[in-house]
């Protein structure tokens, strides 16, 4: 598994963990949304100064983002439409 996959993988996986939106995890990385979508769907390929806004916010370590899955891990959900957080 690529770098820009396991990226992808762990902040969907982390993100549907913690409950968090696209949305509100682009206000809080300082980030637009389509950019967290674009991350999570292997379209942009972010600097390491952004994974540590988005590791930040998500109050986790920036190696916990290119950790690689178990080798049967299956593709994180999303979560389902609506369903927002606020903090």
């Amino acid at each position: 598994m690529d770098g820009r996959i396991r990226i992808a993988f762990n902040l969907r996986r982390i993100r549907a963990a913690k409950r968090v939106s696209q949305e509100n995890l682009a206000v809080d990385a300082g980030v637009d949304r389509g950019t967290i979508s674009e991350i999570e769907g292997l379209k942009f390929n972010p600097s390491i100064d952004l994974l540590d806004r988005l590791a930040s916010a998500l109050e986790v370590d920036v190696a916990e983002l290119v950790l690689a899955p178990p080798s049967d891990s299956e593709w994180p959900k999303p979560l389902k439409a609506g369903r927002k957080v606020g903090k």
